[in-house]
């Protein structure tokens, strides 16, 4: 019997996640399918209803922070995060995790960029607050960067993080970047697809930092990815994010495990499929 796996979300347009878990599960011989559920927030408790006879499925923008009040228990790291993008069915019971973070962690090392020492994320939004709580939980000294007109947003969070870990992080206004950083790494969605030149760093901020890792993954090489590496700054698209954290996501669903090689060829193929979707 094929096992039955989906993500659900709001909007779903152009989602990666089913060419990249078919793909997972080729690897690992399970015979399973994968689709994608168009579901608007007013639909979200009936298609969880309707998932329950499902082995798993993966939850996208706008539902992860809903999902941790609808699944039956929830994993430590769904706990930390205070979000659910991985819900496994384990005899009938919904579990919730959290495996962005993992996955963003993962494609670091898969690339050979360390994790550590002074760490400057750009936003305040979702996918920075995840980064942020994975690079406090590694001892990164962090820096929250926002621009000037929603500063409040970074002070909040910073708040937020020294209630949770007892550690303080800097806030900056993203005009006002100039000193060094070990890494630096975009939470925005400055340089995502239709809005391709535009970079969230200029040139002169970008020489003082040593690697840098955009999550944004469409295109697969941003203005700022293009940027850094024009300045020989080692630097990475979000694809890699995207990929280790559904591999994350099928250890939690039948104990998959990958070779680093196949997931640096998947990745490659991501992109691939990923252009041939956009046209370019």
């Amino acid at each position: 019997m094929k096992k039955r796996f989906a993500v659900i979300g709001y909007p779903l347009k152009h989602t990666m996640s089913p060419f990249v878990h078919n793909r997972m599960f080729e690897l690992n011989n399970i015979k399973g399918e994968y689709e994608a559920i168009l579901t608007p927030p007013e639909k979200l408790t009936d298609t969880i209803a309707t998932l329950r006879e499902y082995d798993g499925f993966n939850i996208t923008i706008p539902h992860k922070e809903s999902m941790t009040k609808l699944v039956d228990e929830l994993s430590e790291s769904a706990l930390i995060y205070n979000a659910v993008n991985t819900v496994a069915n384990k005899n009938g019971r919904l579990i919730g995790y959290s495996t962005d973070a993992e996955g963003f962690a993962a494609a670091l090392e898969l690339e050979n960029i360390p994790l550590s020492g002074r760490v400057l994320i750009l936003g305040c939004g979702g996918v920075s607050r995840t980064i942020a709580t994975e690079c406090i939980r590694r001892g990164c000294e962090v820096t929250l960067a926002a621009r000037k007109q929603s500063m409040h947003k970074a002070v909040t969070l910073s708040n937020d993080l020294k209630n949770k870990f007892s550690k303080s992080t800097d806030c900056i206004a993203i005009e006002d970047i100039c000193e060094s950083y070990d890494l630096a790494v975009n939470g925005t969605p400055v340089g995502m697809y239709p809005n391709k030149n535009e970079s969230v760093l200029s040139e002169n901020q970008l020489k003082n930092i040593k690697y840098v890792f955009d999550s944004v993954y469409n295109p697969e090489n941003t203005a700022l990815v293009n940027l850094a590496r024009s300045l020989g700054i080692k630097a990475v698209s979000g694809m890699g994010m995207l990929v280790m954290q559904a591999a994350k996501a099928e250890e939690h669903w039948y104990g998959a495990t990958f070779k680093k090689e196949d997931m640096k060829q998947l990745i490659a193929d991501a992109n691939d499929e990923m252009r041939r979707i956009f046209g370019e």
